[in-house]
């Protein structure tokens, strides 16, 4: 081949430029990934601590600032003392004790307000520069979209605590964690369709198998973290704080205790991490199975270790769920947990999609 086609065609240096801006929207993505991981567990930590009440306003400009002197500290904290959780919980707080809650959900509103100014102002660069490969564009927009809405959701959630019961409702708490889960998702997996070009497709029995088994399990994985939301909504972590038995009983009695029975899944601590502990032991079971169907197909090497991570994180996320309970909700294992939950969810999405795009990654600039 004549060397100036191989290496000075411009079809040549158009394929160059856009694996270059494949590799910088997808690492950009992966960015935002890390800084989405590491609201979920500031917003467990804000929400362990009981500090999610604390800033009784929504104020995504102004509030930006905290209290800068004592006047305005002194104003915050009058706010909070017209609240259902002061009254009825904190009552007699110190405005030391007042600033050790204060901080934790201001820092929890501050990294909300940097996830969306890395993800809009880079999008606009990347948009102004026509540096988004085809078809991505809706794509990001979409996911634009659905962190606006995390945050109006995020204070829908905190509204519901400002009322009459100091708790905010499992329901809105369980949609935040959720919508959360969804965007690292959604993030995560258009930053990997970005970095491997489909392969080749596979369509044999073994092949079809794996697929299924993957998917089914990263959907498995993201309903477990919505009964965990739900743990977490109703304080469940704090009853039955011991394992393999729930307090001398595999179900226990009371399972079904309130009327009518639907009830029960959502308001019975006993139902609600029955479920919990119901989905850790079907993904012992699924996740391995999974990890041997994906390993049998050999669709990639990148599935196959995806799986063994899987597995292997899997494994590891059971073990801080047991101590998470059988200590009784303790700080750190907590946030351990759930920062545990997104990466099981992280590596069963990975899988997922290594068993449906099982091409290389993408060339270097070099060739």
């Amino acid at each position: 081949m004549d060397a100036t086609v191989a290496f000075g065609s411009p079809a040549l240096a158009r394929d160059l430029r856009e694996a270059g801006s494949r590799r910088a929207v997808a690492a950009w993505l992966l960015a935002c990934c890390a800084l989405v991981f590491a609201m979920v567990v500031v917003g467990g930590v804000t929400r362990l601590t009981h500090s999610g009440l604390s800033i009784v306003e929504w104020q995504p400009i102004v509030g930006t600032l905290p209290p800068l002197d004592e006047a305005q500290w002194q104003d915050a904290f009058g706010k909070y003392k017209l609240t259902p959780e002061y009254r009825l919980v904190n009552r007699g707080m110190s405005l030391d004790e007042f600033k050790g809650i204060f901080w934790w959900e201001y820092f929890h509103r501050l990294l909300g307000r940097l996830i969306g100014a890395a993800f809009l102002l880079p999008f606009l660069v990347f948009l102004v520069r026509r540096r988004i490969p085809g078809g991505y564009g809706l794509k990001l927009a979409g996911i634009f979209v659905l962190g606006g809405l995390q945050g109006a959701l995020g204070w829908y959630m905190v509204q519901s605590g400002l009322v009459d019961d100091p708790r905010v409702s499992p329901f809105r708490l369980t949609a935040h964690l959720g919508l959360a889960i969804l965007i690292f998702g959604a993030m995560l997996w258009v930053a990997m369709s970005l970095l491997f070009a489909p392969g080749p497709p596979r369509d044999d029995p073994a092949a079809r198998s794996a697929r299924r088994w993957a998917t089914g399990t990263a959907v498995l994985v993201f309903a477990m973290i919505l009964t965990g939301g739900f743990v977490a909504g109703i304080r469940a972590g704090f009853a039955y704080n011991t394992f393999p038995l729930m307090n001398g009983s595999v179900v226990p009695p009371e399972i079904l205790m309130i009327e009518p029975w639907w009830r029960n899944f959502f308001w019975n601590m006993a139902t609600v991490q029955f479920d919990h502990r119901l989905g850790a032991w079907i993904l012992a079971i699924v996740v391995p199975v999974a990890w041997w169907k994906v390993r049998a197909a050999g669709i990639s090497p990148r599935a196959g270790l995806g799986a063994t991570l899987l597995l292997a994180m899997l494994a590891v996320q059971i073990v801080l769920g047991i101590a998470t309970l059988v200590n009784v909700v303790p700080l750190t294992l907590a946030a351990a947990h759930q920062a545990g939950a997104v990466l099981v969810f992280a590596l069963a999405l990975a899988t997922a999609h290594a068993t449906r795009r099982a091409g290389a990654e993408l060339p270097n600039r070099s060739g």
